[in-house]
């Protein structure tokens, strides 16, 4: 019978022929995640099953990325729970200040997600490694604690919904814009415990950094997890960095989905979201000239090397609006250094913003850059709730890297082309 890439993935771990959505299923973990927020209270009901061991140190992965470096004394005290935890039972990959990034640039950058993968994150944008053709979503802590523990995990297999993308992107269109559009299609419910598989000749010409940024907001939609089936792109990409065997699943031609959407990309223009939903989306041209407090580009939806580039062939040799603040968080400390060996950084200091160690930051309204009341802000950023950034009075408003670099320049929310003179 045929299968979707997510029933395949979830049929192999669970050591079945096949499963249907619905089923209840117990699968075998590849990997288990968890960063200094959802860590500690994994690590508190861990400790409540007496054990001395986890079920792979090699296969817990545990990154400090939402408030390090520690910005206040709680802050600390959860980072050094998650270190202790790390030394006493011999976790290979927990990744210190220093050598950390932010999880979802970290872990496909290190080789630690593969295609075929089945894994578990307290984090719901876990589901970003599904880029690679992996299954990969977000649990609760409690969910993890127990995955650390036996290395499965159960699951209710979900349904499957195929998006195409037809044709061929116009400049400065990219992932982000993709995924907006999408999410302001069917809403921030419209895919409701359902995989997302994007396809198209569209998503066969994204690069690597703008799949992962696309399955990164599928729970922006509500989906369990969101997925593309790998390619040569995907090959190359793994093939220097993983250390263990990896297999690719495709769906069968005739696989049953649930819905399919299908789109002509070559009519969709660089997307904002407006406040307070990812389903707020509209057409950049829809949003020119709302003035702006902040620019924030980074995290772990746009923080990546292609993104930061993209903001730098905009931002060269320009100078930051006086009016607003422009905060850049390479999601890395292996981005920061390309970013640095390329010039980018030295871009951004010397246009006037301001360069920070990787770290999700202003993301979740952790720090290194909180919104005051009546203050807005222009985020590369996943999420755009009440409050999200700081105080409930204020505003973020959701966009791509080439969007966010143009209004940082003319304080404004503007299209790329009105910089650059409609060069791409």
């Amino acid at each position: 019978m045929s299968m979707t890439i997510t029933e395949k993935i979830m049929a192999a771990h669970a050591g079945k022929d096949r499963v249907s959505p619905g089923e209840l299923i117990n699968c075998r973990l590849d990997l288990t995640l968890a960063n200094d927020v959802t860590a500690p209270v994994a690590i508190k009901e861990f400790s409540k099953l007496g054990l001395d061991h986890v079920f792979d140190p090699d296969r817990v992965v545990l990154v400090p990325d939402h408030f390090t470096p520690n910005k206040d004394i709680k802050s600390a005290e959860l980072a050094l729970c998650v270190r202790e935890f790390a030394r006493s039972y011999s976790i290979t990959n927990y990744f210190e200040v220093g050598k950390m990034g932010i999880e979802h640039c970290l872990l496909p950058e290190q080789g630690l997600v593969l295609p075929g993968d089945m894994i578990i994150g307290a984090d719901s944008h876990t589901c970003t490694y599904g880029a690679l053709g992996a299954f990969a979503t977000g649990v609760g802590s409690t969910d993890l604690a127990a995955g650390m523990a036996t290395g499965e995990c159960w699951f209710k297999v979900p349904e499957s919904m195929k998006f195409i993308y037809h044709g061929k992107m116009r400049p400065w269109v990219g992932g982000k814009d993709l995924i907006l559009y999408t999410i302001g299609d069917i809403g921030v419910d419209g895919a409701l415990y359902r995989a997302m598989e994007f396809t198209g000749e569209a998503i066969q010409d994204l690069s690597i950094e703008g799949r992962l940024t696309m399955c990164n907001m599928a729970i922006e939609a509500g989906a369990k997890n969101g997925i593309i089936a790998p390619d040569e792109k995907t090959k190359a990409y793994v093939e220097k960095r993983a250390k263990r065997p990896y297999r690719f699943y495709y769906s069968d031609p005739d696989a049953a989905y649930a819905e399919v959407k299908e789109y002509d990309v070559s009519r969709i223009e660089p997307q904002v979201a407006f406040p307070h939903l990812p389903e707020n989306s509209r057409p950049v041209s829809e949003a020119q000239g709302i003035e702006l407090d902040q620019v924030v580009i980074g995290s772990c939806t746009n923080g990546r090397i292609e993104d930061l580039r993209i903001a730098a062939q905009i931002i060269k040799g320009r100078k930051v609006n006086p009016r607003l603040r422009v905060i850049i968080i390479p999601g890395t400390q292996e981005i920061y250094l390309q970013a640095l060996r390329e010039g980018l950084l030295e871009a951004f200091v010397e246009a006037g913003a301001v360069v920070s160690t990787p770290t999700c930051g202003p993301c979740l309204g952790g720090h290194m850059g909180i919104l005051a009341k009546g203050e807005r802000a222009l985020s590369t950023t996943n999420r755009n709730f009440v409050g999200r950034m700081g105080h409930p009075e204020s505003e973020v408003y959701l966009c791509g890297p080439a969007v966010a670099a143009a209004s940082a320049i003319t304080g404004m929310i503007t299209h790329p082309e009105e910089v650059m003179g409609g060069a791409d």
